[in-house]
């Protein structure tokens, strides 16, 4: 009960920006939001996440598990989507197979079904999806609409990128954020959240039904909801977990849709308002897809 009350009140601001849009139409320029969350607002969310705990060294092997697991996921769907003769879609099919909300959702998700012992992985494997997003993520997007180069060169035009490399070698060296920046770098962490959601909603509240590509929701949900977790239990089954990190990075991988790959989208002209309606879908998809993965997926 109280994950889907949080769940409830995360999608309390997308329905905010949902009806922002439905009420002031072209007033309101999704655009500039996506630019001021991007540029300003995403670095001090990825500097906050990255410094608000210690990163404990023990536990660094499970980020690269799921980093490999992902590689591989990528290059079986990558020789999938060439039935996709759409560039763009292409991309955004490679993003959702990679880009989960390890983050909003994956977090509490471990806790509800783990316990407190599983925050400190999903924290890490959250750690490795950021920078999934802003180098893998940038450069797939990028390709929808850039050359091989530009799309090289967005990945280091981001702050975010930047600023993450700053956080984790600022974690590393033990250093703390003075007291007094404390609550100033949080609040821009939590407006930066805030945001994402509503530029979610704002997006959705563009899409046209008749012009939505069901072709594409299928193929990315039978991806996600599929082909991914078939294939990561069969990897992860072939190596000697325990039983928390096994269940830990099974979850991760398969939770749905990030929010950020609708900022990421809108961002390079990438078909955001399909992806806002793909992220809305799979979220939707993963409520009861959720009950057959605690029954017949995890370990006892």
């Amino acid at each position: 009960m109280e994950i889907a009350l949080s769940v409830s009140g995360i999608y309390l601001f997308i329905l905010l920006g949902f009806a922002a849009k439905k009420r002031f139409t072209s007033a309101l320029e999704e655009k500039s939001l996506v630019l001021l969350s991007i540029y300003f607002l995403q670095p001090l969310l990825v500097f906050w996440g990255l410094t608000s705990r210690p990163i404990d060294r023990n536990v660094l092997e499970t980020p690269f598990l799921f980093l490999g697991i992902i590689m591989v996921i990528l290059l079986i769907v990558g020789s999938l989507v060439r039935r996709f003769r759409d560039p763009k879609e292409r991309s955004i099919v490679l993003v959702a197979s990679m880009v989960g909300n390890t983050g909003n959702l994956g977090i509490p998700l471990g806790i509800a079904l783990f316990g407190e012992a599983s925050v400190i992985y999903s924290s890490m494997i959250n750690l490795a999806n950021v920078f999934l997003v802003f180098t893998l993520g940038v450069y797939i997007y990028s390709r929808g609409n850039f050359s091989v180069r530009e799309s090289v060169a967005n990945i280091f035009r981001l702050p975010a990128i930047w600023f993450g490399v700053g956080a984790i070698t600022f974690n590393l060296l033990g250093l703390e954020v003075p007291a007094p920046l404390e609550l100033p770098l949080k609040m821009g962490a939590y407006a930066t959240m805030v945001l994402q959601l509503m530029i979610f909603g704002i997006y959705l509240a563009t899409v046209r039904i008749r012009e939505l590509r069901w072709p594409l929701l299928g193929f990315v949900s039978v991806v996600k909801f599929l082909v991914i977790p078939l294939l990561a239990w069969i990897l992860l089954s072939s190596l000697s977990l325990d039983s928390i990190v096994f269940n830990v990075l099974l979850l991760e991988l398969v939770v749905p849709m990030a929010v950020m790959n609708v900022n990421l989208a809108a961002l390079y002209d990438c078909r955001p308002d399909q992806v806002a309606f793909l992220t809305f879908a799979t979220s939707m998809i993963f409520l009861p897809y959720l009950y057959l993965l605690v029954e017949w997926g995890f370990r006892a």
